[in-house]
């Protein structure tokens, strides 16, 4: 196995114990503002996805991401699914085969996984979702590229932004989604798509660091 493919598989089972450690905390944070069930429906989500990826025999980057990609639309409600499922798709199209270190096109990869939640959910930051997570990071994995930051540093940076993204989420009123039909109710809650979006990013960032230390 190349390191390439267990970088793949690396990568989704974080984020599949990271979703499932805080399965219980995301759904608190939906339960004001939506159905309550984010954190479980994406623990199912990733955890069918772990379960695919184990047992197909292409495990390089793009195929992995795609698997991650057609699984959630499928598996995953509301528009969890369909928006996290259209982000890693994006992804598997935009990531090289990681055989050194890519800053640049990783950070073109996270750039494309915002370009695939915009064009999907029509979300632009302020709006408390996950774009206000995601977006961030995106401008400043492409900054840290720019400053010759390594991979490793370009997503650190990344998750950075992303916290600061979500937790920028709770004083938001919510204009996109069903929390947005609770007007000024929604202010004061965490967004859970941004709060889970964080989660992952953080969770790649986490595998990429252990890898490079690791070598």
């Amino acid at each position: 196995m190349s390191d390439n493919e267990q970088i793949g598989i690396r990568i989704v089972r974080r984020i599949q114990s990271v979703i499932h450690a805080n399965t219980a905390e995301l759904n608190a944070f939906d339960r004001p503002i939506g159905d309550g069930d984010h954190g479980t429906n994406l623990d199912r989500g990733f955890t069918a996805v772990l379960a695919k990826i184990e047992s197909q025999s292409d495990q390089s980057l793009a195929a992995v991401f795609k698997t991650t990609a057609m699984t959630l639309i499928s598996t995953v409600g509301g528009a969890a699914g369909p928006l996290y499922g259209t982000a890693f798709l994006r992804i598997s199209t935009a990531i090289p085969e990681l055989d050194g270190d890519h800053p640049r096109q990783v950070a073109a990869a996270l750039t494309a996984a915002l370009g695939g939640v915009q064009a999907r959910g029509k979300a632009t930051t302020g709006e408390k979702t996950m774009v206000d997570a995601l977006a961030p990071a995106v401008e400043v994995s492409n900054a840290a590229v720019e400053e010759g930051a390594d991979t490793v540093l370009v997503l650190e940076r990344a998750a950075t932004a992303a916290r600061t993204g979500m937790e920028a989420t709770i004083p938001m009123r919510a204009t996109k989604g069903r929390a947005s039909y609770l007007g000024e109710r929604s202010i004061g809650h965490q967004d859970p798509g941004a709060t889970s979006c964080y989660l992952i990013i953080q969770a790649v960032a986490d595998v990429v660091r252990d890898g490079s230390t690791s070598t």
